[in-house]
């Protein structure tokens, strides 16, 4: 896919600042945080950090691998999660329950903000979206509240929370602002459409965490942050697109989003001046799977989507986002462009 952004996923935490005791225990975790002596002012920041660290997980996740000489080498990868409901439920990065490639953690071992540690289980994980579900079985839970990415602005303030590099004494807490909207993550398996860009500081170790607005709701799920020449970009998963990921984790363990076997070029204004397409937007198709939904549909390679059922496809992201809302199965019609004409057809997704 064009237009890739590089990542740098909190997963390296399994290389670095990722210390703890010899029990595994991070360092710092068990002491309960003190409240100041003094209540926080009324929707400040400080305020709204009270009410949300409850809320807030610490994951440790551990797992042994075989060197080449065949001697087991344990790793460990450190992450933050965030409590959704009374049941146990905690939201996180795949990558953070994830050891050597795609293999999940052999133990996860969560933090609560009160020093509680306990075995978490992976409930459900999503590659594609870097989600996962962890459930602990424990009680007086404070679950936080889910608010709607779609009502984020550009240049409102959001604070993100997370265990940025396993620092001890608790989790990190920085602010910034709503830098831009709709962006793509794409790096490898990994596609997340409709990604948040914010200026606070996000660190290895906040990887799973909540970025909240100034009510104190969830608007997105910190995932990744640029690096290299880039400074003050880091990237969050929007709540809005996250929702439907965590009730399906929850409810089957695993997303059943559609495949329509193709792989695809994302079109933009600059490619369709370059090469006079009929449009500027929506995805070209570079190969289609012989035998796949696509070519069992008729469509061919330089064929432009750029409608999928009733959703609209400007970019890849929108792609993927159809796909997962429609289900193996499903017949929908995709409306795309060949040799200048608007056409459609309809294809079975499997």
């Amino acid at each position: 896919m064009a237009m890739a952004v590089t990542l740098a996923l909190g997963a390296l935490v399994a290389a670095a600042a990722c210390g703890g005791d010899e029990a595994g225990a991070p360092p710092g975790s068990t002491a309960t945080p003190t409240p100041t002596s003094e209540a926080a002012a009324p929707g400040s920041t400080a305020a709204l950090v009270q009410r949300l660290r409850p809320s807030v997980a610490h994951v440790l996740s551990e797992a042994a691998t075989l060197d080449v000489f065949g001697q087991v080498v344990p790793q460990k990868g450190v992450g933050t999660g965030f409590i959704i409901d009374e049941e146990g439920h905690i939201v996180t990065n795949n990558h953070v329950v994830t050891i050597d490639g795609d293999r999940a953690a052999q133990r996860i071992t969560v933090t609560l903000s009160d020093g509680r540690k306990v075995r978490a289980k992976i409930v459900g994980r999503d590659s594609p979206t870097d989600l996962a579900v962890l459930e602990i079985d424990a009680a007086d839970l404070t679950p936080a509240a889910l608010g709607q990415s779609s009502k984020l602005r550009v240049g409102e303030d959001v604070v993100a929370i997370g265990n940025a590099l396993d620092l001890a004494g608790g989790p990190t807490v920085t602010k910034g602002v709503v830098s831009a909207l709709g962006r793509l993550i794409q790096e490898g398996a990994v596609t997340i459409p409709d990604a948040i860009q914010t200026d606070a500081a996000i660190n290895p170790g906040n990887s799973g965490g909540p970025l909240v607005n100034m009510e104190g709701q969830v608007v997105g799920i910190t995932t990744a942050v640029i690096r290299g020449e880039a400074e003050g970009i880091g990237l969050a998963i929007s709540i809005d697109s996250a929702k439907p990921i965590i009730d399906e984790l929850i409810a089957k363990g695993l997303v059943e989003r559609g495949f329509l076997g193709v792989s695809i070029v994302e079109i933009t204004p600059s490619l369709a001046e370059s090469f006079d397409l009929p449009v500027d937007h929506g995805v070209g198709l570079r190969e289609v799977q012989r035998g796949g939904p696509a070519d069992k549909a008729g469509l061919q390679v330089g064929d432009i989507i750029v409608k999928l059922a009733d959703i609209d496809i400007q970019t890849s992201g929108d792609l993927f986002r159809a796909l997962t809302e429609h289900r193996a199965g499903e017949t929908v019609t995709v409306e795309y462009y060949r040799d200048g004409q608007l056409q459609s057809a309809p294809v079975t997704l499997s």
